[in-house]
């Protein structure tokens, strides 16, 4: 796991870049909107504001929370990512985005595990915490939903049940333009971000 110095130079590199580009380009790009701070930023169950020129983060809930730094650096990515486009609504695997295989145990843990442990015999949690985050249903598994993560990334997370004598399954497929706006590393983070949040909606 990285260290959290390592966020934050992450951070500080993406803003650097970011600060030599038009918040108009970025915007545009991005698929966000703007508000009085800067760019209004949906992110899970959570909006926050990131402040231009500086690109720090605000929560804009009633009673803000802090803004967690490994959340920051992937929006960050996202902003700077150049092959921002539409979705092309072909779905691949974790391990068919280009360079993926390296961080696929990471993504296993982060991610796929949790996933099976919290929600392979308790599907009801999932379809619950799933409408809580916005999720739309789709035909697949046992219980299958869309997320628009982020405004150009959406996420499927399909799960089959556990019994006595089949152990649960889970899947979590990508657009195939994920590979033109985030790392594998970055993806990885991102789908178990998703993970987490429904975990924590689903108590």
């Amino acid at each position: 796991m990285p260290r959290i110095d390592d966020y934050f130079n992450a951070a500080k590199i993406a803003i650097e870049a970011l600060a030599k580009e038009s918040p108009k380009d970025i915007l545009r790009r991005s698929g966000f909107e703007a508000d009085t701070e800067g760019i209004r930023t949906p992110f899970l169950n959570r909006t926050y504001s990131i402040h231009i020129p500086g690109f720090t983060f605000s929560d804009t809930a009633p009673e803000p929370k802090d803004v967690p730094i490994q959340e920051q650096v992937l929006i960050l990515h996202y902003l700077r990512a150049s092959g921002l486009q539409f979705p092309t609504g072909n779905w691949i695997a974790y391990r068919e985005i280009q360079g993926a295989s390296f961080y696929f145990s990471a993504f296993v843990k982060r991610a796929i595990d949790p996933l099976k442990s919290t929600f392979g015999s308790n599907i009801q949690g999932l379809v619950k915490a799933a409408e809580r985050l916005g999720g739309h249903a789709i035909a697949a598994g046992d219980a299958g939903f869309e997320f628009r993560v982020l405004p150009r990334i959406p996420i499927q997370l399909i799960l089959w049940e556990g019994d006595a004598e089949f152990p649960s399954e889970a899947n979590i497929l990508f657009d195939d333009s994920i590979g033109d706006i985030l790392s594998p590393e970055d993806v990885a983070w991102l789908a178990g971000m998703l993970v987490y949040r429904l975990m924590a909606l689903s108590r």
